[in-house]
């Protein structure tokens, strides 16, 4: 048996190396008795196999009826390492055999007993070398567990960096181990130790003082002594230590020994050191970071599903970036009871999976939309997770603003091509009857009735061409804010009268039925007589142009309360319900499509409801469906006071002078087609009238002609109209000439301009007839 060996047996076991086939009765009934197993062994190949793989208590081996063969069988048995300290006794030799027992004695075996078998010896021999090897295996564990012990306890002192310390209070001498001797510098060989001085020596002066506070406290109160302090290293700098001791006291109840251990706590206040500044920093950043941070806890429901969160840390741009303050301790739900559901289930799968989300997501509860990163902190039974986030709402607002401008600009660009290409068609319509009409005067100048009728249709295309192009103007000047009111106090039946008069020709030529119910008692308005016609007539032409032939038109006015109400109806193709709030919009035209659509830019509505609101009024539009016609109602406040009208309206207009005939008039334009035919009309109408194309030109002729009045383009090139007039003012001598501005520019301001300019009249191109005789009449 080897006593080193760490591993033992829990009982005690017996081989017994026998090849007989029967075993000895009594060796069977004393181990029986002694509560012992026995493991049997054929043959000696056997029994070599078994104590090399279990260690035995005792080893019987029988006798094989051969001497020699018995004292091999003994000598391989206590050859094996195992087994050589292993208790071996030879059975059953005969007891007179007339042979020496020597060579199994020198084989290893320590009793030989000899046939019959004496249970009692047996017993005795058994229990003997059993109890033995039970003491040696108790031995054994005893002294393998203190070397166990005492391994890891300098395995402990080691890892710890501890060092262990005797001090003699009486004698002032403390003795230490190796390490306590290095750790403070002292020689290790000295016999006796040193003084505890010796020790300070090596302290940090700062911490001298009071270290000998607390070991001078520890021997007067008794118990424990605990310090910490810095000792001088060898290769320089200092090292943290800890001291702990026991004080012990003799019989007279005095301090005489103070034994304890030193721990090199360097490294421990390092790593706190470092901790505390990746703390500072972690909380500087913490705090100091504009994007709001928090730690959230999750909180499941009973189902296991993420339900609220609750704060557990907060950082001070939380409360700028959420508007919720306080919320350390408290949940989502308390601080905003509607929070989406999809918070909590982001939230939630971080915390389960790991796997860190970055989104943007809207808070409506919060009235805002926030690019959020969160990652799970800590285990994750601990459901934690860190969010950090940005208020976003400025850019999403300000991306929903670009997205709407680049939608809103797409509608215009689209609005733009399919007005640009509304206006090629509505000026083509005029402009075809128009060369028709001077080809067939070309080819058929005799043909008197046919040429004053295509002269009537000429004059018809052109007006509409120029109301086209005033309908353009007025929407410009509306849209600039340049168009001005000219208010005075009518009664609504001028405006109708007026409105019906210039839309007559539009509503017969469709043969449609047009009723007019002028209202029982006069409304008086504050408006503009001009621009409310324009409204009336614009709302009767749009009924025409979108009723099919032969229709009904109604127009009526009423009062309501201090209201003037105007109402066009029709029975034409009508409005789709969901279409009503667009047909105000510019260049919409009303109808299910454009093939349905009667002509037109689509800007008349518009324009409508521009002038209406100007007044002060409203102007809406129903209807009941497609081709169940259509209603425009316009509002308009009644004037205030006596519905008394400027004497102009009760009277006739007084008849303009007659043309004095003769009257020198100079023609200046640079466009040469539109200056011959206004000198050919001039001249027909018994005026001299000759033409300059250019302002330089204008200014040679003016002292040899000495015109009466000069028509004035303003937007001739080199030279304008506007510098024409005013070298024409300059000089004394044509202080009698009478300058006319002739322009297709004919808003307030431009009338404006050129009356500052020292122009006595401002026409609009195209001119007709009636104002150029109406202008040389006044002049």
């Amino acid at each position: 048996m080897n006593a080193a060996s760490s591993t033992y047996p829990k009982r005690a076991s017996v081989l017994l190396v026998c090849g007989r086939p029967d075993s000895d009765p009594a060796v069977l009934q004393v181990m029986a008795v002694m509560g012992e197993s026995i493991v049997r062994a054929r043959s000696h190949i056997e029994a070599l196999a078994l104590v090399r793989e279990q260690d035995f208590a005792l080893i019987l081996v029988g006798y094989p009826g051969d001497l020699d063969a018995l004292a091999d069988t003994i000598r391989q048995v206590r050859g094996n390492r195992r087994s050589s300290h292993t208790p071996v006794v030879a059975l059953a030799l005969p007891e007179h055999a007339g042979f020496s027992f020597e060579p199994l004695y020198e084989a290893g075996a320590i009793a030989v007993l000899t046939e019959p078998l004496s249970p009692v010896i047996l017993r005795a021999k058994a229990r003997f070398y059993i109890e033995a090897f039970e003491a040696m295996v108790q031995r054994g564990r005893a002294e393998t567990a203190l070397v166990d012990t005492r391994s890891r306890l300098e395995a402990i002192i080691d890892a710890a960096e501890l060092g262990v310390w005797n001090w003699d209070v009486r004698s002032d001498r403390v003795s230490g181990d190796a390490r306590m001797a290095s750790m403070f510098g002292i020689d290790p060989a000295l016999p006796e130790g040193c003084p505890v001085g010796a020790y300070f020596a090596a302290f940090h002066p700062d911490d001298v003082a009071p270290t000998r506070a607390v070991l001078a406290q520890a021997l007067v109160r008794g118990g424990l002594y605990d310090a910490t302090f810095r000792v001088r290293r060898v290769e320089g700098g200092w090292r943290w230590v800890i001291a702990r001791g026991q004080v012990e006291h003799d019989a007279h109840g005095a301090p005489c020994r103070l034994r304890g251990v030193v721990i090199d706590a360097t490294r421990q206040f390092e790593a706190e050191q470092q901790l505390r500044l990746s703390e500072e920093r972690y909380r500087t950043l913490f705090d100091s970071i504009d994007e709001g941070v928090c730690v959230i806890e999750m909180l499941y429901d009973s189902g296991g599903q993420p339900c609220d969160y609750r704060f557990l840390e907060t950082n001070p741009a939380f409360v700028k970036q959420t508007g919720l303050s306080d919320a350390i301790g408290r949940t989502m739900r308390q601080l905003a009871p509607g929070h989406e559901r999809h918070w909590f289930e982001i939230y939630g799968r971080v915390a389960t999976t790991g796997e860190a989300a970055r989104f943007e997501n809207e808070a409506r509860e919060l009235g805002r939309w926030y690019d959020v990163y969160a990652a799970r902190i800590g285990p994750a039974e601990q459901h934690r997770v860190a969010v950090v986030f940005n208020d976003v709402t400025e850019r999403r607002r300000g991306e929903n603003a670009l997205r709407k401008m680049a939608d809103d600009l797409a509608e215009a660009n689209r609005q733009k091509t399919e007005f640009l290409a509304t206006l090629a068609h509505e000026l083509r319509n005029p402009l075809a009857p128009i060369r028709s009409g001077l080809q067939f005067i070309r080819r058929a100048p005799g043909d008197a009735a046919a040429v004053s009728r295509v002269y009537d249709i000429m004059e018809r295309q052109l007006g509409h061409l120029v109301n086209l192009v005033d309908d353009l103007l007025d929407v410009a000047r509306i849209t600039r804010g340049q168009i001005e009111l000219r208010r005075e106090r009518i009664d609504l039946a001028a405006v109708l009268s007026a409105a019906v008069e210039t839309s007559m020709p539009l509503i017969e030529a469709a043969r449609h039925h047009l009723d007019v119910r002028r209202p029982r008692e006069p409304l008086v308005v504050d408006a503009d007589l001009t621009r409310m016609t324009q409204v009336v007539s614009n709302l009767l032409n749009n009924a025409a142009r979108y009723t099919p032939r032969g229709g009904s038109i109604v127009l009526a006015a009423e009062r309501d309360g201090n209201e003037a109400v105007i109402a066009v109806s029709d029975n034409g193709i009508g409005i789709d319900p969901a279409s009503l709030d667009d047909v105000f919009r510019m260049f919409t035209q009303v109808g299910e499509s454009r093939q349905q659509a009667a002509g037109g830019l689509g800007i008349g509505l518009s324009l409508v409801r521009s002038l209406v609101e100007l007044h002060g009024g409203s102007v809406t539009a129903s209807s009941a469906g497609t081709n169940a016609g259509s209603v425009f109602t316009v509002r308009l406040p009644l004037a205030s006071g006596e519905a008394s009208l400027p004497s102009g309206h009760a009277a006739a207009a007084a008849p303009a002078a007659p043309v004095r005939e003769g009257l020198r008039v100079l023609v200046v334009d640079d466009n040469r087609d539109a200056a011959e035919t206004l000198s050919a009309l001039l001249s027909h109408a018994g005026h001299s009238a000759p033409v300059a194309n250019d302002g330089h030109q204008a200014l040679r002729m003016l002292t040899s002609f000495q015109p009466h009045v000069v028509f004035l383009d303003l937007g001739m090139p080199g030279m304008s109209g506007y510098e024409v007039a005013a070298a024409i003012r300059r000089d004394p001598g044509n202080a009698g000439v009478r300058l006319v501005a002739l322009t297709g520019w004919g808003g307030e301001a431009d009338r404006e301009r050129t009356a500052q300019a020292g122009f006595d009249r401002h026409l609009t191109k195209p001119a007709t007839a009636e104002a150029i005789e109406g202008v040389l009449a006044g002049l």
